[in-house]
């Protein structure tokens, strides 16, 4: 399914993934929307990856480059897409049949839209359900409402689509950021466009156990780091009060996993940090978590 010109181009990044990128890639051969063209970046793996991908033949375009990371793999794959959306999928993750098919129906149908997404089931290596990854709320601010909620996009990097034209404006994934390089390009393109999100689960999203304890410092430098090289992307009017008291409202949630690990100096100094950003908005918060954390309440 790769013409020389196509409506979509999906992007599937894959290192080491050999376990798990024929259910991905099946995912895709099995959508009932049909123009699209599927590349897979083959991203230095080590693994048995290059010759599943050798099976499929002309089905896919496999493009290989030395490991350079999530970001630099999808970063690829834009470059090489030759459709006018593009889709981003995890290799761990995977799409039900008719995913394509109401993506490209609602940008089509709302030409406002430059990227969407949509809800995604969320489940274990064993199947079991563990949640719905649903739509967010989407004002008029969208923007706004990213930087309160730490870019949540329903189904994040294997649920969107976007227009490829906008990734000439916005720039590629942030290829420096170690975590997080999908919320940091969902703010740069509500900055400039109009997002959707289909409430429908069409994604499933594999969650792997103790995923979050280990990349907790990764995922909460790269937060807040997100958070500071994007300020200026907000309203002038937002980028003082607000935005310090979105960046405490996340930096909350990581003293709270840090607690639950046992780290409680690290959430302590969290909590004062919470105090220093937003004393009058987040005040309330710091001392709640503070009190639950001496009383030993489960937070």
């Amino acid at each position: 399914m790769h013409d020389p010109a196509c409506t979509v181009s999906v992007v599937i990044p894959a290192y080491n993934a050999a376990w798990c990128v024929r259910r991905a890639i099946d995912s895709v051969l099995a959508q009932t929307y049909r123009d699209f063209e599927l590349l897979v970046i083959d991203d230095g793996s080590t693994d048995d990856t290059p010759s599943v991908l050798l099976g499929y033949d002309t089905a896919i375009r496999i493009i290989r480059q030395p490991n350079g990371g999530l970001s630099s793999a999808r970063n690829a794959g834009i470059r090489a897409a030759r459709g006018d959306f593009v889709a981003f999928l995890d290799a761990d993750d995977w799409w039900l049949p008719r995913k394509l098919e109401l993506q490209v129906e609602l940008l089509r149908s709302q030409p406002e839209l430059g990227f969407c997404s949509s809800a995604a089931r969320v489940q274990d290596a064993e199947g079991q359900l563990l949640g719905i990854w649903a739509c967010p709320d989407i004002g008029e601010a969208f923007i706004a409402d990213l930087f309160r909620s730490n870019g949540d996009v329903a189904g994040s990097g294997s649920a969107v689509m976007a227009r490829r034209e906008l990734f000439s404006q916005v720039g590629g994934f942030d290829e420096t950021l170690r975590s997080l390089e999908d919320i940091d390009m969902w703010m740069r393109l509500a900055a400039i466009t109009k997002y959707g999100c289909i409430p429908e689960p069409l994604t499933v999203i594999l969650k792997s156990p103790g995923s979050m304890s280990r990349n907790l410092d990764v995922m909460r430098s790269s937060a807040i780091r997100v958070m500071k090289k994007n300020r200026q992307l907000l309203p002038a009017d937002l980028q003082a009060g607000y935005w310090r008291s979105c960046l405490a409202g996340i930096i909350s949630d990581y003293a709270k996993w840090r607690y639950r690990e046992g780290r409680k100096l690290e959430a302590f100094t969290d909590i004062l940090l919470i105090l220093v950003l937003a004393p009058m908005k987040k005040g309330r918060l710091g001392l709640g978590l503070l009190l639950d954390f001496l009383l030993r309440r489960s937070v």
